[in-house]
């Protein structure tokens, strides 16, 4: 697999707040890529220093081996979390104005945003105003214009937040379409059962800095023996708390997620839970990505 965007020792400061500090990282072509970190991270403004939005202090994006400048960036696609769309124009005259701007003829333009608004619903509102239209609509209109020049790499900032399932499918189905076709696809999102389902692999940082990246299976089967437990009596998991070897991780629905030490033996545990009442649930589970981020940031 081809390393098509290398991200080299980014370093960016405003003031006293050091957003990318040394921030490197490779992403590859044909993957959906989760682009993960908190609040502050610096995932929007590595994806500003991508698209030369944002200057640096050091470092140096690649791609496909070569410095990106100005003809590279207009083979991207970008999806802001802010609107980037001008709410008082017409729907069908915007995506033509954004696929110029990518360098397509008029014409190619024109039937690129025909072809994107019937694949995506809209195109009986391509004479509508941005303004006009729904949450979920909107994000729509803003992935078109993304993908409609057929972009080579794809990076989109919290592109499935505010949508129904609906929605979230929708997008979801374009975004493994484009990584089929050969595009490298990146977007950020703190909806981690969504990554899991979508991407096959992630990149985590966290203040400025790369603290995790890898595939999500691989992600998923490293680390500490996870175990589900149900206890029909107890609901609250207070059975595990004083068991040997044992932390407990979660308690969702009376289900209670352990993380078990290497010697734990099971039937241990087995055993703790029965003498709180009967078992209706004992099955070793996957890391959940929830749980590579909490760790990833311990």
């Amino acid at each position: 697999m081809a390393r098509e965007l290398q991200v080299e020792a980014l370093t960016r400061r405003y003031g006293m707040l050091t957003a990318l500090d040394d921030l490197s990282f490779s992403a590859n072509a044909g993957e959906v890529i989760g682009f993960l970190g908190p609040n502050g991270a610096g995932k929007t403004t590595t994806m500003r220093v991508v698209f030369g939005l944002t200057s640096l202090e050091s470092g140096l994006v690649r791609w496909r081996g070569n410095p990106v400048g100005a003809p590279e960036r207009r083979r991207f696609g970008y999806m802001p979390e802010e609107r980037g769309l001008y709410p008082g124009m017409r729907i069908g005259d915007q995506l033509v104005y954004m696929g110029r701007l990518h360098g397509m003829s008029r014409f190619d333009a024109h039937r690129a945003t025909r072809k994107w608004l019937e694949r995506l619903g809209l195109v009986d509102r391509m004479g509508d105003k941005v303004e006009a239209l729904s949450h979920g609509n909107q994000q729509r209109v803003q992935l078109a214009a993304a993908v409609m020049h057929e972009p080579e790499l794809l990076f989109l900032d919290e592109p499935l937040a505010g949508l129904d399932p609906t929605g979230i499918d929708d997008i979801s189905e374009i975004l493994i379409e484009r990584a089929r076709a050969g595009c490298c696809v990146i977007f950020s999102s703190h909806q981690l059962d969504q990554v899991e389902d979508l991407c096959e692999s992630v990149i985590i940082i966290d203040h400025g800095r790369l603290v995790v990246a890898g595939h999500v299976d691989d992600l998923a089967t490293s680390g500490a023996r996870r175990l589900v437990v149900r206890v029909e009596a107890d609901r609250s998991g207070d059975w595990a708390r004083d068991v040997k070897g044992v932390t407990v991780s979660e308690v969702t629905g009376g289900a209670v997620r352990l993380i078990l030490d290497e010697e734990t033996d099971t039937d241990d545990v087995l055993q703790a839970a029965r003498r709180a009442g009967r078992v209706t649930e004992f099955v070793m589970r996957r890391r959940r990505m929830s749980e590579v981020f909490r760790e990833a940031l311990q």
